[in-house]
């Protein structure tokens, strides 16, 4: 017995129409008419009254009625018990940072959606300090963030690194001059929330190249910061790689500051033991992650196409020269040598 023919006798049951039963099954009248031939015939009764205009339950279709809507119930348990269980169906509840939000995470559920088709997602957005706090609880299964997990029950999944760079309004006027620290430290400072990594990377850094405090504004929303920044409230080390549509929109603009900011390194969490499904999200996301940053490119550190040819062309020559002048003094060496070696002779 199909259950698909059970399926087409409920609809039609409930419709009573072979017309309306076809369209809401993507189907046609024909084969309706047969699914329903193909069970009276199995059941040796008549499960329909037709006419030229609907089709009503005979006693014996009421009576099948009931048991029909129970075994395509079962079934639909059935089937979702056995995908629960191949790791393709169920629950996953995932945290995640906003510089990931900001950048590939929505090409990461697509795939998600597209790789399992029944797997149901629960998303959490918060700092990598909350995440860190909601897996240790089990109240996630999966967090994609900054600060990789010492606890040996946890796997840490590298997923890529985001170059930082100072940013700021074309307002401030800081575009196109090297600045320092020092001269940074006269504005006010924008980060991330208090205790993460980059603001311990901006606090030790400043406290290097500045004598006195540095206030930093801690800001744990970065849509907030991108805000702030780009209004020309302050100036914030910012990943290019999520501030893409300002960086076009010349909203923000890249600083050239003297001192590096170390990169942001983005890591996928999870418990060891756990379901299987974690890692294989873990997996999709690392490939999402390396193909975003494969498709920026020079974008990836802030700059547009023409900078990042400048910038190869000057390194070429750069390095063009280095050669010219190393050579010159191999050969000047060599010319000295024979020199000496000259006048050696004539002293013999």
């Amino acid at each position: 017995m199909n259950i698909r023919f059970l399926e087409t006798f409920i609809w039609l049951a409930r419709l009573q129409n072979f017309r309306l039963t076809a369209e809401k099954l993507h189907t046609t009248q024909a084969a309706v008419s047969s699914r329903i031939a193909s069970l009276e015939e199995t059941f040796g009764v008549r499960l329909f009254d037709r006419n030229s205009r609907s089709a009503t339950l005979t006693p014996a279709g009421r009576k099948m009625l009931a048991y029909a809507e129970r075994i395509v119930r079962l079934g639909d348990e059935m089937r979702r018990e056995v995908e629960d269980a191949s790791g393709d169906a169920g629950l996953i509840r995932i945290g995640v940072i906003e510089s990931i939000v900001h950048s590939w995470f929505p090409a990461l559920m697509a795939r998600v959606r597209e790789r399992f088709p029944h797997l149901e997602v629960e998303v959490t957005s918060d700092t990598t300090i909350h995440l860190v706090q909601l897996l240790r609880a089990d109240a996630v299964d999966l967090i994609l963030q900054t600060d990789p997990l010492p606890e040996r029950d946890f796997v840490n999944h590298p997923l890529c690194e985001f170059p930082m760079r100072w940013v700021a309004s074309p307002s401030l006027g800081l575009a196109g001059t090297r600045v320092d620290l020092a001269q940074l430290a006269a504005l006010p400072i924008l980060s991330f929330s208090r205790h993460s990594g980059p603001h311990t990377a901006l606090e030790r850094a400043f406290a290097r190249a500045v004598e006195r405090p540095v206030r930093i504004n801690c800001i744990s929303s970065v849509a907030a910061m991108i805000r702030l920044v780009s209004d020309g409230f302050g100036v914030a080390a910012l990943p290019p790689a999520i501030i893409q549509r300002e960086l076009h929109e010349h909203t923000l603009e890249v600083l050239d500051v003297e001192s590096a900011f170390a990169p942001l390194p983005l890591v996928a969490s999870y418990r060891l033991q756990s379901h299987p499904l974690p890692a294989r999200i873990a997996e999709l996301a690392t490939e999402q992650a390396r193909a975003f940053v494969a498709a920026l490119g020079p974008e990836l550190e802030g700059l547009s196409a023409r900078e990042a040819g400048d910038a190869a062309r000057g390194a070429a020559k750069s390095m063009k020269s280095t050669k010219s002048t190393s050579a010159t003094k191999s050969a000047k060496g060599v010319e000295g040598a024979r020199t000496t070696k000259a006048a050696g002779n004539r002293k013999r």
